[in-house]
């Protein structure tokens, strides 16, 4: 299936796009529309459609400015443009800025689905082009590809030589001058441990890296894309890092097959310091795990973690103690000795559990006959990991766990092999839901303030990811990533549930007619609002109102 998100300021226009295609008998599906180009531009950014079919006049944002953006952000997208017989000219600006195809209005639907097959094949070859294997082998093979990773790769770990940095950029036709910089590293893999899908991702990847704004990027190993951002100003640097790293994993995972994390590094003020930034996104990366394919818990999901986001202190101190083993005057564990274990429950997943315990059991399996031993020091060892996590994140294992510090829970937990899995699994649990509660703290007043305004505001239809994200402070981009994976929806998913929900209570509570709910719950026509109302709830308005009338 393709989506399809269509742009005019003529509802009876959009409204025959959208009711007069048979979209999912025809291999399509239908994603969204919007009255403007602005709001448009905010919500093609997080809906990510295949196909854009837009009005090429327009108010406030056109569609010529419309598809240039879109271009600029997400060249995967392919436009189809709607216009009027006297338009010629801007028809002949659309065609030099690289669209699909032209329709000339009044189209009929069949005219219209003959163009979206036509544009749907093209998408097919050049994502068989692009991923084409053999090309990004021969491209990274070519010497001046070469000569340009190896500069990059020298340059972020730290072993490029500073005077003569900006000389040699230039020469390669990079352009490093800023005022901020970080460094992003995406990981992608198979699910399935197929390599061929891990490299034809990494090669659609390769494909479309020069479109990614501000950042110079080249592949390490087969599967890490390491990319160099500047920015202007800190803002301007998040938002280009957020969007490009929203775009790396909506391009990687257009095959199903294949997720991607991205770790995102610390902002740097130097080129000499960029080693820093991508150092931070490396240690992100070597402790985030990826389960084995045959477990039945492999549910990996593509994320995106930035070292900014995490809120942890990096330059914690150790405690005093000299040890571990068992304070004899109050029967607590010593908590005082750190180990690397920590930073791997920093930046572990749920879906990261399966594969410690199973790393623990292999080494209780490589060692026969002395299962308590191993089992024990296993168990103290990830006990004085997630103590330190605790107070690192300013919490005190003492208060929150204190059954966990007695020798008697690790004698108790060690007994057998099925006690013990389970042990370390409600330990492992502890520890990452605690965490997850400190980070979301980071942002709960952010996700707390956009939720309200979302409340106060939805039945303004200009209300959009970028308004709410002006509001909260942030970028769009860096807003986007945040809400997501703070809310487990996106924030266009969250916004129209806001909305229907609002009209089912206007529908159980008043007399109020459909168009005069749909436009005072933030729809600009009321046809899309039944539309969207039947697509989130299975019934149309009338319908539901029937059935709350009862």
């Amino acid at each position: 299936m393709y989506s399809v998100f269509a742009v005019d300021d003529e509802p009876i226009v959009l409204e025959g796009i959208r009711s007069k295609i048979d979209w999912e008998g025809s291999g399509f599906t239908f994603a969204g529309e919007a009255t403007d180009g602005e709001i448009a531009l905010s919500m093609i950014h997080e809906l990510k459609p295949d196909i854009l079919i837009t009005d090429i006049k327009m108010p406030f944002m056109d569609g010529l400015q419309l598809a240039q953006a879109i271009k600029q952000t997400q060249p995967w997208i392919k436009i189809i443009i709607l216009s009027g017989h006297d338009e010629f000219d801007y028809a002949k600006k659309a065609i030099s800025i690289g669209i699909e195809d032209y329709l000339l209005k009044p189209f009929t639907p069949d005219e219209l689905i003959t163009s979206l097959k036509k544009t749907a094949d093209r998408i097919d070859t050049e994502r068989k082009q692009l991923s084409d294997i053999s090309k990004l082998k021969a491209e990274l093979k070519s010497n001046e590809a070469l000569i340009k990773k190896e500069f990059l790769n020298n340059l972020v770990h730290g072993s490029a030589e500073m005077s003569t940095i900006i000389q040699k950029s230039s020469e390669l036709g990079i352009n490093l001058i800023s005022r901020y910089y970080k460094v992003l590293i995406s990981r992608i893999e198979s699910r399935s441990r197929n390599i061929n899908s891990q490299q034809e991702a990494c090669s659609l990847l390769n494909s479309y890296s020069a479109a990614i704004n501000e950042a110079v990027s080249f592949f390490h190993h087969s599967n890490l894309l390491v990319c160099i951002f500047k920015g202007s100003t800190q803002a301007e640097l998040d938002d280009n890092t957020f969007r490009a790293a929203e775009t790396i994993g909506h391009i990687a995972t257009k095959n199903d097959d294949c997720t991607v994390l991205t770790a995102i590094g610390k902002t740097v003020e130097h080129l000499s310091q960029l080693k820093i930034s991508y150092e931070d996104a490396k240690k992100i990366l070597s402790v985030n795990t990826t389960p084995d394919s045959d477990s039945s818990t492999n549910t990996l999901a593509s994320r995106i973690i930035s070292f900014d986001d995490l809120g942890t202190d990096t330059n914690y101190e150790n405690g005093t103690g000299s040890g571990s083993g068992v304070d004899g005057a109050s029967g607590f564990l010593d908590i005082s000795e750190n180990d690397p274990l920590v930073d791997r429950l920093k930046y572990a997943g749920k879906n990261d559990i399966s594969a410690i315990i199973e790393e623990s059991m292999s080494l209780i399996r490589n060692n026969p006959g002395q299962f308590k031993v191993f089992a024990s020091y296993i168990l103290v060892d990830l006990i004085f990991a997630v103590s330190k996590l605790i107070e690192k994140l300013g919490g005190d294992i003492k208060t929150l766990n204190p059954e966990i510090l007695q020798r008697k829970f690790v004698d108790d937990a060690v007994q057998n092999q099925e006690n013990f899995t389970k042990i370390l699994e409600q330990v492992l649990n502890f520890a990452l839901e605690y965490r997850d509660s400190k980070m979301t703290g980071k942002y709960g007043d952010v996700i707390l303030k956009a939720k309200r305004f979302i409340e106060e505001n939805y039945a303004d239809q200009n209300t959009t990811l970028t308004t709410v994200a002006d509001e909260v402070c942030l970028s769009p981009n860096h807003f986007s990533t945040i809400f997501s994976q703070e809310c487990k929806t996106t924030f266009i998913e969250y916004l129209t549930s806001v909305r229907i929900e609002n009209a089912k209570r206007l529908m159980r509570e008043t007399e109020m007619k459909g168009y005069d709910i749909a436009y005072e719950c933030g729809f600009s026509d009321p046809h899309y609002f039944s539309y969207i109302f039947k697509k989130n709830t299975g019934l149309s308005p009338r319908e539901y109102k029937l059935t709350v009338e009862k």
